[in-house]
């Protein structure tokens, strides 16, 4: 089967760890070309913008939004003008609103847009979902802690309006909790702990309720060093689950499930072919719009300043 010939815009951290070698690993795209201001990728064409790319380029078939949310709707705009299919990174965007524009032009485009949620593919989370799924469950709790300094090293934008603060790992643990939950959860309540020398969060404390009549719990917090924490755990009338390591390792009761494990990017990339063969769109807003609630009903909270 022919590869299909990716662009990537945005040659960060996340692209350069990520999406790059498993791309590279896959058998259904082929990276030809590049588009970052201050990078290059070895064995492609590379431009500085994703305008040069289009123009030069017009073959390419597809492109992976890995810059950050702010400018990633004009970009991702551009593309599926360009009749160009798009990968976008989480989170997909700064705002739910211009999200959903991106969903309506793709299709009227007849072109796919996905909307990753790269947690979701990880080892254990469809086990879990297909555990809780029948079960009556109890309670929810996340908790997600980690090293912003040893993620984030320098990046200055995770603190600038529309960096999301603590929620860019966050929403990971939202994105699950979305994906294995049986029912919906609505916030009731949020407390935010902003740096006095930053716009965004570094902590977060979420309450939810949920359809089902259960309460989840979510505790953010971006100064822990040491083990890093990245946990669920969900109370039920047949026992506890705990998916920790971010969704990669499954505990029920006393009972460790064997799960085999493929690289979470690898598995998107295989959703993105499959979505482009198929004709199809996936664009799931539910983690995003969890965040912009907890902006709307955060109580704010100064605490000492954060630097690098």
């Amino acid at each position: 089967m022919q590869r299909i010939s990716l662009a990537i815009i945005g040659l960060g951290k996340i692209a350069t760890d990520q999406h790059v070698p498993c791309v590279r690993r896959g058998a259904d795209f082929e990276i030809v070309a590049t588009a970052s201001r201050n990078a290059r990728l070895d064995g492609v064409e590379n431009f500085t913008t994703l305008e040069e790319l289009l123009a030069a380029r017009p073959d390419v078939q597809a492109v992976a939004l890995c810059v950050p949310p702010r400018p990633r709707y004009a970009l991702a705009k551009s593309a599926l003008l360009a009749g160009k299919h798009v990968l976008l990174e989480k989170p997909p965007g700064a705002t739910v609103s211009e999200v959903q524009s991106l969903a309506a032009l793709a299709v009227a485009r007849d072109v796919s847009l996905f909307a990753t949620w790269h947690s979701r593919y990880a080892a254990a989370v469809e086990e879990a979902r297909r555990f809780l799924e029948p079960r009556a469950i109890r309670s929810v709790r996340i908790e997600w802690k980690e090293d912003v300094r040893h993620w984030h090293p320098g990046q200055q934008w995770i603190w600038e309006p529309g960096g999301l603060g603590v929620f860019d790992p966050g929403i990971n643990a939202l994105s699950i909790l979305t994906e294995i939950l049986p029912s919906p959860v609505f916030l009731t309540a949020a407390g935010l702990e902003f740096p006095a020398n930053r716009a965004t969060p570094i902590a977060a404390l979420l309450t939810f309720a949920s359809e089902a009549g259960f309460p989840v719990e979510a505790v953010f917090d971006w100064r822990q060093t040491g083990p890093q924490t990245w946990d669920i755990v969900a109370e039920t009338d047949d026992g506890v689950l705990r998916l920790s390591n971010g969704g990669t390792k499954l505990v029920i009761g006393e009972r460790n499930i064997e799960i085999a494990e493929k690289p979470e990017y690898e598995a998107l990339y295989d959703r993105f072919a499959a979505l482009i063969r198929g004709g199809r769109q996936d664009v799931d807003l539910a983690p995003l719009q969890h965040v912009a609630d907890a902006f709307l009903l955060g109580e704010r909270q100064v605490v000492e300043p954060f630097e690098d």
